[in-house]
């Protein structure tokens, strides 16, 4: 018979399910909120879930978009409520729950709707992948929030520090349901009217600015005079700035377009902590979209991934889950695994620094010259984080950023550019 996963927080409800279900010879298991549904839902793989709406943690229906957002609506989901309204029936439904039951639950129409859903057929769904995905991470939410505010209000959103895969993970993030998708760094060929035409409404895509050719930009070009048109939206992505971009042949008033309003991606370098619950959301999503065999963490592979100096940043992060879900040996990755993943040559280098040109100048000079040099040095190998740069150097951050800005060096604060 069918495994059946009963999720409510009225542990009288949950007890009586269980015993129907189970004289109806089904194999049930119980989750009293949506934390448990979570952990049950990965270890069982139901072929039905009952759920409620009315929960403490996260509600039902919640719960139910989180599973369809990341690809884990695999079974027929039937909601429950004894404060059922069409409202939220229909939403449900919606979202992608398949039948809805009224408390108190009557046997005939639990039987009757239990058997029904487990006829119901769901397709082989592999939604993209988008930060809805990761709503137990903070700050994947704050990012969440802040793109959607900013999208809101204008059609063209340049996001900084991204490219690649997290870049498409937030420009999906505002792409609406059945709504088009037009990859602008994946087209050779002009752009036609005919082609935004078909795309209307939807989000026009470029995964990384440095990298379009020049008829490239001219479809970018094009692309931007007609957005409001189409009503499109046009989300690009880079690592490098505006003016790096300018040096490197872009048309100055393309990158003042591009340039006006831009959400810079939070460094995981400054969020070793948030590292741990991404590294695991992520990982049960390559799982479940079958993209990787199953596979979780232990909590030392968990601990070595949050205390990594993400240098590559986003990339690397998303990277090494899959590397590390496709070379572990075992369905459970350890710590080895993932110092043998993120292994690097540490072979000190044998060859000797530059000698410094300082001894032929007076002192004042000698010793700024040094200091630019001590400076520079640290904020290269800590990736411009002043909180670890403060530490190594012994001073206070506020004398610090004095310093670097007396030297003429560049603290890379975010007060110092427009953010949205």
């Amino acid at each position: 018979m069918a495994k059946i996963l009963v999720v409510d927080d009225e542990m009288g409800i949950r007890e009586l399910l269980s015993e129907i279900l189970s004289d109806e010879g089904h194999s049930v298991s119980l989750a009293e909120n949506a934390a448990a549904a979570r952990r049950v839902r990965g270890e069982m793989r139901p072929d039905l879930v009952l759920l409620d709406i009315w929960m403490p943690d996260t509600d039902g229906i919640s719960l139910l978009k989180e599973w369809s957002a990341g690809g884990l609506l695999t079974m027929p989901v039937v909601m429950m409520s004894g404060h059922g309204t069409i409202d939220s029936a229909v939403e449900a439904t919606r979202v992608g729950a398949v039948d809805f039951l009224e408390k108190p639950i009557a046997l005939q129409k639990l039987l009757t709707t239990v058997k029904k859903a487990l006829k119901h057929e769901v397709a082989p769904h592999k939604p993209p992948l988008t930060l809805d995905a990761f709503s137990r991470s903070p700050l994947l939410k704050d990012l969440k929030k802040r793109l959607e505010q900013a999208a809101a209000k204008t059609s063209v959103l340049l996001l900084k520090s991204a490219t690649g895969s997290i870049a498409e993970i937030c420009a999906r993030t505002l792409q609406a349901p059945k709504m088009a998708w037009l990859d602008l760094s994946a087209s050779s060929a002009p752009l036609t009217h005919d082609m935004l035409a078909n795309a209307a409404g939807g989000i026009l895509f470029v995964s990384d600015l440095m990298l379009l050719g020049k008829l490239q930009q001219k479809n970018l070009v094009y692309a931007l005079e007609r957005l409001e048109k189409h009503n499109l939206q046009l989300v690009a992505a880079s690592t490098h700035s505006i003016s790096t971009l300018g040096e490197a042949g872009w048309e100055p008033a393309l990158l003042a377009r591009l340039g006006e309003v831009w959400v810079a991606l939070p460094q995981l370098s400054s969020h070793p902590d948030d590292v741990p619950e991404i590294a695991g959301l992520l990982l049960s999503h390559l799982v479940e979209r079958n993209e990787v065999p199953s596979r979780t963490f232990s909590s030392a592979a968990l601990n070595a991934l949050r205390l990594h100096h993400w240098q590559g940043e986003w990339a690397e992060l998303l990277a090494t889950v899959r590397n590390l879900a496709l070379a572990a040996l075992e369905d459970e990755i350890t710590v080895e695994d993932v110092n043998s993943v993120l292994e690097r040559d540490v072979t000190p280098s044998t060859k000797a620094p530059p000698a410094l040109p300082l001894f032929n100048q007076p002192l004042r000079e000698a010793r700024e010259a040094f200091e630019r040099l001590y400076f520079e040095h640290h904020l290269k190998g800590e990736n411009g984080n002043m909180t670890r740069i403060a530490d190594k150097t012994g001073l206070e951050r506020t004398h610090l950023y004095r310093k670097l800005k007396q030297l003429g060096l560049s603290t890379g604060r975010r007060s110092e550019e427009h953010e949205a």
